[in-house]
């Protein structure tokens, strides 16, 4: 069932006197509900005990990165496994992005030695996001992770955070991990990926379950809470009483077991409550105000039609009037999102003229 919005508000974060109101009408089949296509952080405790969790809805964020890219003439659509390798790089940004304090861009990277040379998802600190994917090789309809980026047993997986306001000399952190286990076996699922890094990173027991299709990229984080302070992917520090307790914990061990139980189809068709009630109806739960709109995950990229006209502009009109004259119109598409821009030859004309210098009015009534 997915999220749906009514006019008393849309679940999560109803108010406590709709609820009546709400389970009638959705469970009424004469009463038609709007799709909520709006993407959705949800941020939860279990009371009193040292577990936390995230949920993550990506939908108008994600179909914008879909659309760009279709429309892109050079490259294309991706195809379906890309897709939902891109997807869950994407929803698993924001979760981990979300889980730190950090004032800068979470940048995670997938590369290797397969089809897929490089998949990319960026969130920054306002969870605004982009992703995107260089695919040089075809990719079989049933490519796993395996055989996208690691055919060879190269394939890396690198988490890093580059800082906002960067001081001289500072360096962004970086932290890279194989894509395989303990034991050497590859690993096609990138939650697998993941979860070890951040066990490695933070000495956190994390369980991740990601999914993505064209509609939907979505995400459940659960992770065992520090025992003191607050975990930090970017501190690098290993706390030993953290240590002591990964795998020993009982009540994460029991809400670890319950979330892995949630398959990739629920994840994908369920709205946020349905999904938290069917998991965790036995737990008590302190939800948080859901992230969506100016404070949620949304698509952001850097480019923009007057960046492009300042770079044609420093390219100089000689060089822009012989493109012209070669192809009929000048088309520069974005190296990350694949938004292409186009210029005609009046569109690049006007980039060269000089702005009119606008005379204020003459004043009335006084000569």
């Amino acid at each position: 069932m997915p999220c749906y919005s009514t006019v008393c508000g849309s679940p999560p974060g109803y108010p406590i006197e709709c609820q009546s109101a709400w389970e009638h009408l959705s469970t009424d089949p004469c009463i038609y509900l709007e799709p909520c296509l709006v993407s959705e952080l949800h941020k939860f405790l279990f009371d009193g005990l040292p577990v936390r969790g995230m949920l993550v809805r990506l939908t108008d964020a994600w179909t914008d990165i879909l659309a760009r890219r279709a429309g892109n003439s050079a490259t294309g659509a991706y195809a379906a496994p890309v897709t939902e390798l891109l997807g869950e790089m994407a929803a698993a940004g924001v979760l981990m992005q979300s889980n730190i304090k950090f004032n800068g861009a979470l940048v995670l990277q997938v590369f290797g030695d397969g089809p897929v040379k490089l998949a990319v998802a960026e969130v920054q600190s306002d969870l605004s996001l982009r992703a995107t994917a260089t695919v040089t090789g075809e990719v079989p309809a049933d490519a796993r992770l395996s055989q996208m980026v690691n055919v060879g047993g190269g394939g890396r997986c690198a988490i890093t955070l580059d800082p906002k306001n960067r001081h001289p000399g500072q360096q962004p952190y970086q932290g890279v991990v194989p894509l395989h286990g303990d034991h050497h076996e590859k690993l096609d699922r990138l939650s697998d990926v993941l979860q070890h890094y951040m066990l490695q990173s933070e000495q956190l027991d994390t369980v991740l379950v990601l999914g993505a299709n064209d509609k939907v990229a979505a995400g459940l984080l659960i992770q065992r809470m520090p025992i003191k302070g607050e975990g930090n992917l970017a501190s690098g520090l290993s706390h030993r009483e953290n240590e002591d307790q990964i795998g020993h914990n009982e009540d994460y061990n029991r809400i670890a077991h319950l979330a892995a139980s949630l398959t990739r189809e629920e994840l994908l068709s369920l709205d946020v409550d349905t999904i938290l009630r069917r998991l965790f109806w036995e737990e008590k739960l302190v939800r948080f105000e859901p992230q969506q709109g100016e404070t949620g995950p949304r698509f952001a990229c850097t480019c923009s039609r007057e960046r492009v006209s300042a770079m044609l502009r420093n390219l100089g009109a000689e060089e822009a009037e012989s493109i012209l004259a070669e192809r009929g119109e000048i088309e520069v598409g974005c190296e990350f999102c694949g938004q292409q821009y186009r210029f005609d030859a009046v569109d690049a004309a006007q980039i060269f003229v000089e702005p009119a210098i606008i005379q204020p009015p003459a004043p009335t009534g006084m000569q």
